[in-house]
């Protein structure tokens, strides 16, 4: 096994999903994210490619004897979102990847040309306006201030919120957990959704290439990163 502190430390320009394994707290998964750019928070179709498989087993989900859970993993999300110098969202095929703020440019470049700011009038533009006009919202707020609020209406407004993340509008600011009475926090916890303009300045979504030649870089680095996965895997990631 390749030593977990020689692979931090590289550039890892023959990574392989192998190398990285048992990273124990945030801090290491922090400086991951950083080295490779692009990382997925749970298994997906890149055997490897996930923090869920890098961590150590004892920060995996676990069902306690009492009928509750663990999950150091899933608590670290909020500390990295804030802290990390990434952003989060679920940009590859609607599920959730960190993504460094050095790459985020070009990815954002290259969705935006491929999904345009929403139509005027659309449920798409109200949700992005409603963000812009809080700030920023938990879900079930948001759901709620844009009118989503008969049975079934949750799934079919996750979808746009989905939409708009793939489309790198909307991006996750922190997770706010609910307290018991004796002020624990609890459950799984909501996103605070926000614009990455908002979030981060405009600056961050601003790129000067075109957006063919963003797609480019972004799939040359996923290819050096993952030289053993087919091609028309990482065509999916970006697409």
């Amino acid at each position: 096994m390749i030593r977990k502190d020689f692979v931090i430390s590289s550039l890892l320009c023959i990574f392989t999903p192998e190398m990285i394994r048992d990273l124990h707290n945030e801090i290491e998964l922090m400086e991951v994210i950083q080295q490779l750019g692009f990382l997925p928070l749970l298994p997906n179709d890149i055997p490897g490619f996930s923090a869920e498989e890098m961590v150590d087993d004892d920060c995996r989900y676990v069902l306690l004897p009492d009928g509750g859970w663990d999950w150091p993993l899933w608590k670290w999300k909020g500390p990295i979102v804030t802290e990390g110098n990434c952003i989060y969202g679920k940009f590859f095929a609607g599920k959730a990847v960190f993504i460094s703020k050095e790459w985020w440019p070009d990815f954002c470049n290259y969705r935006r040309s491929k999904h345009p700011q929403p139509a005027e009038g659309s449920i798409e533009e109200t949700i992005l306006l409603t963000l812009q006009l809080n700030g920023s919202m938990i879900t079930r707020q948001l759901r709620a201030a844009c009118g989503f609020t008969g049975p079934k209406m949750r799934s079919r407004f996750d979808s746009f919120v989905t939409r708009l993340q793939m489309g790198c509008y909307i991006v996750t600011e922190d997770f706010v957990y609910p307290t018991d009475k004796h002020g624990r926090e609890y459950g799984w916890g909501w996103s605070l959704l926000t614009t990455p303009e908002q979030l981060y300045g405009r600056e961050i979504c601003q790129c000067n290439r075109p957006p063919e030649e963003s797609y480019n870089r972004l799939f040359s680095h996923l290819k050096n990163i993952l030289p053993d996965t087919e091609e028309t895997l990482i065509h999916k990631l970006l697409r």
